[in-house]
């Protein structure tokens, strides 16, 4: 099982996505980290899942560009 530090470590971009684009999070909870198993958002205020809009109410503590996206750079 991976450590809190190295599920960090994968999902290591820094800062905010451009707003708008899907990508894959990291929550955590009193129970650890988790990924969400639907893309994300972040939309200037917060994040949204990119399927229903919803607001994403988990404690976001990363993110990475999914991985047919490549390593984009904006």
């Amino acid at each position: 099982m991976a450590t809190r530090a190295q599920r960090l470590a994968e999902f290591g971009e820094h800062g905010t996505p451009p707003s708008g684009v899907p990508v894959q999070v990291l929550c955590e909870d009193k129970s650890g980290t988790y990924q969400l198993p639907f893309p994300c958002r972040w939309i200037g205020s917060g994040w949204e899942n990119c399927e229903s809009g919803d607001p994403v109410e988990a404690h976001v503590v990363g993110w990475r560009w999914p991985a047919d996206a490549g390593n984009r750079q904006h």
